[in-house]
């Protein structure tokens, strides 16, 4: 059997591309329906799945045709076997066709209906004073930079200094196709062990930071938030953002009283810009406590059922004695910390979603 065929029979079933492609043409003829854009919300869900299903068919095309490119060097290897050439640019071919497949297995698997949304990360430390706070500043500038290599925006939407070093909290907001479904699976406690640059010492320390993903609500998503239930504080930013920065109470704190979740922003240059922003920061956040406490009730039976607390750590980063990051859901792990550390979250993100469920 042809590499190809092999790719048809034993793929194409898992993609369903013959499906996707008759349910895009069903959504087509949808969008042409008189009226269609009179329920604006209706219109919306209808293209945001046709891009979905979209996505994931031109990804299958352009891997099926590589494949059959595939099988020309099958066929050049065999005519002419003592040419070394061959063998060693199939090698090359199949490891590229392999990473191609992964991000395919993906693009399918980010089908939720927040998937495709901008993420809001927030980043807390845990106890340990400056120590955890620098270890969270680390993790700020860790997605940040993650968001860079994939070519995404991004910008703080809150940021509160520590004392002496790191971060008291921060909330970034990464704005690209996928942010949210590509690291909702980062939500948890994040553990970092190595030698303290504060100690004199020397010794070698153990910290925590807590790290929540939510999506950016759009406007298909409502989520109704009683005032009665709010405390709304007002403080002065202590972050960047030019003049205004302490000298006016324009940051705001939103509690939200039932739940105790908090969310605030102090990026913008006005309190009422301030207000609506961390209003949006709430209500994506409580949609995604919902989201999750539902599918903890589903996954009950699970052995393996993790609660969200700072009891729950789901990777290590380890940089003494030895270097490792690990991850303790999916146990992907590399000793190149310093990449993972600048960015590279890549392996432990895909490893998260083809983890079977």
């Amino acid at each position: 059997m042809t590499p190809s065929a092999v790719g048809y029979s034993i793929f194409g079933g898992f993609f369903d591309p013959e499906g996707k492609q008759a349910r895009i043409a069903e959504l087509d003829r949808l969008a042409e329906a008189p009226g269609f854009w009179d329920d604006l919300s209706r219109a919306q869900a209808v293209q945001k799945e046709r891009a979905h299903l979209a996505r994931v068919v031109s990804g299958w095309e352009r891997y099926t045709a590589a494949f059959d490119d595939l099988d020309v060097l099958f066929e050049f290897a065999e005519a002419e076997p003592e040419e070394a050439g061959h063998q060693a640019e199939i090698e090359t071919e199949l490891d590229r066709l392999e990473g191609e497949l992964a991000e395919l297995e993906i693009a399918t698997i980010l089908s939720g209906e927040t998937d495709a949304n901008n993420a809001i990360v927030e980043i807390n430390p845990g106890a340990g004073g400056t120590e955890s706070q620098d270890w969270a500043q680390m993790l700020l500038r860790m997605y940040t930079h993650w968001a860079e290599r994939r070519g995404f925006r991004h910008r703080l939407l809150d940021y509160l200094p520590g004392d002496e070093a790191g971060i008291k909290s921060a909330t970034l907001l990464i704005e690209g196709e996928y942010a949210f479904g590509s690291l909702r699976g980062e939500t948890g406690v994040h553990r970092l062990v190595r030698i303290s640059p504060f100690d004199s010492a020397k010794r070698r320390h153990t910290s925590f930071s807590s790290v929540f993903v939510s999506p950016e609500l759009d406007d298909q998503i409502v989520v109704e938030v009683e005032e009665k239930d709010l405390r709304i504080d007002t403080y002065r930013s202590s972050g960047a953002g030019g003049q205004h920065v302490n000298k006016t109470d324009s940051a705001i704190r939103i509690t939200h009283i039932p739940t105790n979740t908090v969310v605030a922003c102090q990026n913008e240059r006005s309190q009422h810009k301030n207000r609506a922003t961390a209003m949006k920061m709430l209500q994506a956040k409580l949609y995604e406590l919902e989201r999750r406490a539902q599918e903890e009730a589903r996954d009950a039976t699970n052995a393996e059922k993790k609660d969200i607390s700072w009891g729950n750590q789901i990777r290590s980063y380890v940089l003494a004695p030895y270097q490792m990051v690990k991850d303790l859901r999916t146990r992907h792990e590399t000793s190149n910390v310093e990449a993972v550390l600048d960015g590279d979250i890549d392996g432990f993100i895909k490893a998260y979603l083809l983890q079977p469920r």
